[in-house]
């Protein structure tokens, strides 16, 4: 794992869903909710139940992990996206270096691990380049020492819709080929925005969180919410609105995440009721070394809608 990602290793835990070590309850948290032996089913889309509904933050502050240095990866440039209810928020991005062509280019936006970005986390992307994407992998909010409010799968979907308008949007990009990834913490943001926006012709999210209440109780330092409301634990659980999914999805896992199998195979259950087609895949690997073959398959499933 070392030599493929070293500077991936810098980031906090919070970007391995599928590690070994799980991060030791507050008493205080641990009691303070319940966890659903199945999560409800929830059946207004997703999008209309956004638009509806504002989290409540009742710790504010910026994104939880340690963060490297946001240097530009030699094979891309930096640019900046506006996210925030009145654009407020000024956001980093990294956008693949590319020469525009009388064919516009189809275009993949990364939604990187953890709650920070870093590069050796562009690494594994040369792949998307190669095989003639734009690519872009943006920060979120609060992350990086950047502006904004971290809260944990929610606002952070906002973040992910406007970055994807500012790649839609880049000179000689195709806007109706702009495909979603994301893995792990980003993974579940891609499920999430897939079943918020119609902007993406496809997505892949890979080892993400579908069912809020067993991540936040495994990592209970990211918890910024009201913990007293199941609501805010369902709008940030896939899971609860599977039916809602707005674009082609492949849902990808490494063979060892058995913590995700039963999460996934509910989510593919409920998925049955979408007006697209979700299927899924499991990559021989651990939740880290699947990242090139997740990219590979990502490709594979992106050239086959889009043919």
């Amino acid at each position: 794992m070392r030599s493929v990602f070293p500077s991936q290793l810098l980031l906090s835990r919070r970007s391995l869903l599928g590690g070994f070590a799980a991060s030791l309850a507050a008493p205080s948290l641990a009691e303070a909710f319940a966890i659903p032996a199945e999560p409800p089913l929830k059946h207004l889309d997703y999008r209309k139940a956004r638009e509806h509904f504002h989290t409540r933050l009742v710790e504010k502050g910026p994104a939880p992990d340690n963060y490297e240095t946001l240097e530009t990866p030699a094979n891309a440039r930096r640019i900046f996206y506006r996210s925030g209810r009145g654009g407020e928020l000024d956001l980093i991005a990294w956008v693949s270096n590319y020469k525009r062509s009388k064919k516009s280019k189809p275009a993949v936006l990364f939604l990187h691990g953890g709650n920070a970005m870093g590069r050796g986390q562009w690494e594994p992307l040369k792949a998307y380049i190669d095989a003639g994407y734009v690519v872009m992998m943006p920060t979120m909010r609060g992350e990086n020492g950047q502006m904004g409010i971290f809260s944990g799968f929610y606002d952070e979907v906002s973040d992910v819709l406007a970055a994807a308008e500012r790649l839609a949007h880049l000179p000689g990009v195709d806007d109706e080929r702009v495909f979603l990834a994301g893995h792990s913490v980003g993974g579940t943001l891609a499920l999430l925005a897939s079943m918020t926006s119609r902007r993406f012709r496809a997505s892949v999210p890979v080892s993400g969180a579908s069912n809020a209440w067993l991540f936040f109780d495994r990592y209970q330092s990211d918890i910024r919410f009201d913990v007293s409301n199941p609501h805010e634990f369902s709008m940030r659980s896939p899971v609860c609105y599977a039916h809602s999914f707005k674009c082609p999805t492949l849902i990808l896992q490494a063979n060892s995440e058995t913590r995700l199998a039963d999460q996934n195979a509910l989510l593919l259950k409920r998925a049955k009721g979408a007006s697209v087609p979700v299927t899924s895949n499991v990559l021989n690997g651990t939740h880290m070394s699947e990242i090139p073959d997740a990219v590979a398959a990502s490709i594979s499933f992106f050239k086959k809608i889009a043919a």
